[in-house]
């Protein structure tokens, strides 16, 4: 959905917001996601990738995630059982958001250092 620049409704757009931060917010799904997105779908490749995130919170943040549809946790009947992540179409329709805020983060510390 786009936004009406010349007739803007602002308790539409904080509740947008809300909803977004509900979904992606806290330390560790923007890691998650970009992760998956780089290729790692095991949890150990997952939680390899990630520096300082534990298993448990791994485990719930991956839950979540799946539940907002943002991956999709496919099990193989194998001996061991393997469990790989995917993330969805759904999911990277927020690519550019996530490209963007990486580009943003990198040019923030940038300006941070020159003083």
């Amino acid at each position: 959905m786009k936004i009406d620049l010349q007739n803007r409704d602002a308790a539409r757009e904080i509740q947008a917001l809300q909803d977004t931060i509900y979904v992606i917010g806290g330390k560790w799904k923007l890691p998650i996601i970009n992760s998956i997105c780089n290729g790692n779908k095991r949890f150990r490749e997952i939680e390899r990738s990630i520096p300082g995130i534990t298993t448990r919170m791994l485990s719930r943040e991956l839950k979540e995630m799946e539940m907002n549809k943002l991956i999709i946790r496919k099990v193989t009947p194998t001996s061991p059982v393997l469990v790989e992540y995917e993330s969805t179409e759904y999911c990277r329709t927020f690519s550019p958001v996530i490209i963007a805020m990486i580009e943003w983060g990198l040019a923030h510390r940038e300006k941070i250092r020159e003083g």
